[in-house]
């Protein structure tokens, strides 16, 4: 496992101004955050990272919400993940879909994609907005070490995406995207997760970094299916118990 060093130099951190929160109903959101810039900005951005913080364009953060830690930070350990049943059904759906890494390269036909999934999956979030532009700073004006994988089905069409970010111990997935009229059947979204996670054991790398994952939002709870799940809290990463978490309602 790679050890994190503490960086030889002093961070500044904001504090966000209080936001609409995108999980909870009736929640406010503030973030504490660090701007990337400079020839450190990888080393920075390891550090945080394995701290429990997540990049988002040009900053590092972690929510700081007054009267709210829902949010939590999670990854999995790739050559330790339980595949059960239901992944291996999942991982069978998709055998023929192949995948390759086409680095920091943002083409029109993944911004088609991105826009259709947008529009099926989350018309009312800030990433609707975004033009061809945006969406290829997301990439090419990353200040790391960023990546994108495709998913192809057997005749070359796109099916799926993930924007990557690099660490020293694994990727981090910042965003994944697929066609929404055919995950009924291949369940994509999960279906990435579990091939970027091979492809992260084949090269050696230890974990897949998920973000935030907050207990009883629906838009959150696929995040549990990747066991063993680990949180950062206050005594650094530990394995969290699932069965002890809430699920979201309806689940």
């Amino acid at each position: 496992m790679t050890a994190h060093r503490k960086p030889p130099y002093i961070l500044t951190f904001h504090r966000s101004g209080p936001m609409v929160c995108p999980y909870l109903p009736d929640r406010v959101e503030q973030q504490l955050f660090h701007e990337l810039n400079g020839p450190d900005s990888q080393d920075v951005f390891d550090h945080l990272s394995a701290n429990g913080f997540r990049r988002s364009h040009h900053i590092v953060y972690r929510p700081a919400c007054p009267g709210c830690e829902k949010c939590i930070p999670v990854r999995f350990p790739v050559k330790e993940l339980r595949e059960g049943k239901a992944f291996r059904r999942i991982l069978n759906r998709n055998a023929e879909v192949s995948v390759s890494e086409v680095g920091a390269h943002a083409t029109a036909e993944q911004y088609a994609l991105f826009r259709a999934y947008v529009k099926a999956r989350h018309s009312d979030g800030d990433m609707a907005q975004m033009s061809y532009t945006d969406f290829s700073n997301l990439v090419v004006a990353s200040p790391v070490d960023t990546t994108i994988f495709e998913w192809r089905d057997p005749s070359g069409k796109l099916i799926g995406a993930c924007i990557s970010d690099r660490l020293k111990d694994g990727l981090s997935a910042v965003y994944s995207f697929f066609d929404p009229t055919i995950d009924a059947g291949r369940s994509l979204g999960t279906y990435i997760i579990l091939s970027l996670s091979r492809v992260a054991a084949a090269a050696e790398q230890d974990y897949i970094y998920l973000g935030f994952w907050v207990p009883g939002s629906p838009k959150m709870d696929y995040k549990r299916r990747f066991e063993p799940l680990e949180a950062f809290g206050t005594d650094g990463w530990k394995a969290i118990d699932r069965k002890a978490q809430p699920t979201s309602a309806g689940e």
